[in-house]
């Protein structure tokens, strides 16, 4: 790839700032400087970027999957209505590239979230036949029993489309808490499978999407994962 579209797919900026950036010796690739705009370089090989002695985080091309510790009070979106987009978490120039979220997580709701660029990668991880499990950790108004998580289990009518929703597991860490698997992700599923079964959602944490936890992430922490 050429160094002026490396810098382009980095979201550095367009075409003609990038271009200013490397003639005027502003650009450094693993410490060395690099000054020619159709110089060829290898993007897997590229481990540090500065842009005039600021470093950038290195995005990996031409795919890259990020996982986030989403924080409470933002929003799963490019365009928010209400709090902020959690695509502001990330540096500026990344901000600049076309991304998209596995799934949503409602504003109140923290925990994993998934974030891509690669949309086979997106429609296979979300897609329903491919029942990839989703771990919640369901804080409930109500104290519960073995039978309230039987009846996830068994499966519930939901009262918005009369559909009966299974949940893969329910199980309780204590009366108050349920750890809730899901393989599916219809619009606030959790929320309204607990109101089905009789109880109600206080609180809501995602703390697995298939094979990824948050990884000891601080809220609002992410970072670049490899899937196999």
């Amino acid at each position: 790839m050429q160094l002026l579209k490396y810098l382009q797919a980095q979201g550095i900026g367009s075409r003609k700032q990038c271009l200013w950036l490397i003639e005027n010796d502003c650009v450094a690739l693993n410490g060395s400087t690099h000054n020619r705009p159709k110089e060829n370089i290898e993007p897997a090989d590229i481990r540090t970027l500065k842009i005039d002695g600021e470093p950038f985080a290195v995005v990996p091309l031409p795919y890259f999957y990020i996982l986030l510790n989403k924080p409470a009070n933002y929003e799963t979106s490019h365009k928010p209505q209400q709090y902020p987009s959690v695509f502001s978490l990330f540096p500026d120039h990344m901000r600049n590239i076309d991304m998209q979220a596995i799934g949503r997580l409602d504003a109140d709701t923290t925990g994993v979230l998934l974030i891509t660029n690669d949309g086979q990668f997106n429609h296979r991880t979300t897609s329903p036949k491919h029942k990839v499990p989703k771990l919640y950790r369901v804080s409930l108004k109500h104290p519960a029993d073995e039978a309230f998580c039987q009846a996830l289990k068994n499966g519930v009518l939901l009262h918005d489309d009369n559909e009966t929703v299974r949940a893969a597991d329910a199980k309780l860490a204590n009366p108050t808490t349920l750890l809730l698997t899901i393989t599916e992700g219809k619009y606030h599923q959790v929320k309204r499978m607990v109101a089905a079964a009789g109880n109600r959602v206080e609180a809501l944490h995602r703390e697995k999407f298939g094979q990824w936890s948050t990884q000891n992430l601080a809220p609002g922490e992410w970072t670049f994962i490899f899937p196999t």
